[in-house]
């Protein structure tokens, strides 16, 4: 048995007693894990997308869907960047950047921002492991680059679905043009045919009180951090204002 320095033996039986949850929880993950796996075929994508984004020159250009696909690889993941975010969305926008002069509702989502900044170091070893993955925005592209250069992004790639009905067709964007933060995940088959593999439908069920939607509360590493500490999560409410943004 495990034990640390001046424990108490409530800790220590406490902590005993949470282990066996944890063990649970892993295996529970590790199930749904599998079932994610082991979902039939979704539906195939009714055209191949055209997107925005900036070429490796440095200039804007257009991509396909299907060019998202790194030679010898399958699995697509797209998250549906909050840009602009929701108009209820009363927080103030960046301070400072390319962004500082826009009305709020045109600027990007800061929880959005805060995800995506988190993830900005694991892109290499994802896609290293035979994945792609990338952001949309329905911003144009020149607005969305600029503001991804004042982050610091480097390894993101970022679209914009400013002329395709990518968002709408995907429910990243609502009936009122409203955007959503879906994430969602793409496979392409060995016909290559592309089909929607997963996405984060929890999104749309309603949220456990005391919290917020976390349809991709497994993803987000400032949070699931936060949650190991005896204080926990700062706010019940998790769309904080971030001080850096």
């Amino acid at each position: 048995m495990v034990s640390f320095p001046n424990e108490t033996p409530e800790y220590r039986a406490a902590r005993e007693r949470l282990l066996q949850r944890e063990v649970a929880l892993r295996r529970e993950m590790e199930a749904v894990a599998a079932e994610i796996r082991a979902l039939p075929p979704g539906g195939a994508v009714p055209e191949d997308y055209e997107f925005d984004h900036i070429g490796a020159d440095g200039v804007p250009a257009k991509i396909r869907l299907s060019e998202l696909f790194r030679p010898g690889t399958n699995t697509l993941i797209l998250y549906h960047y909050m840009f602009p975010r929701h108009r209820s969305d009363d927080r103030r926008g960046p301070s400072n950047g390319p962004m500082a002069d826009l009305p709020p509702e045109e600027g990007p989502c800061p929880s959005c921002t805060a995800l995506l900044d988190n993830w900005e170091g694991a892109v290499p070893h994802v896609e290293g492991l035979g994945a792609n993955i990338a952001a949309v925005a329905k911003a144009p592209i020149e607005q969305v680059a600029a503001f991804a250069a004042h982050r610091g992004w480097r390894n993101l790639k970022l679209l914009s679905a400013a002329n395709n009905s990518f968002k709408r067709d995907y429910h990243g964007e609502d009936d009122d043009g409203q955007q959503v933060p879906i994430l969602t995940v793409f496979h392409k088959g060995s016909d290559g045919v592309v089909r929607l593999s997963w996405a984060s439908e929890l999104l749309f069920l309603p949220p456990e009180p005391g919290q917020d939607p976390r349809h991709v509360g497994t993803v987000e590493p400032m949070w699931t951090l936060l949650d190991l500490t005896p204080g926990g999560r700062p706010n019940a409410y998790e769309q904080i204002e971030q001080q850096y943004y």
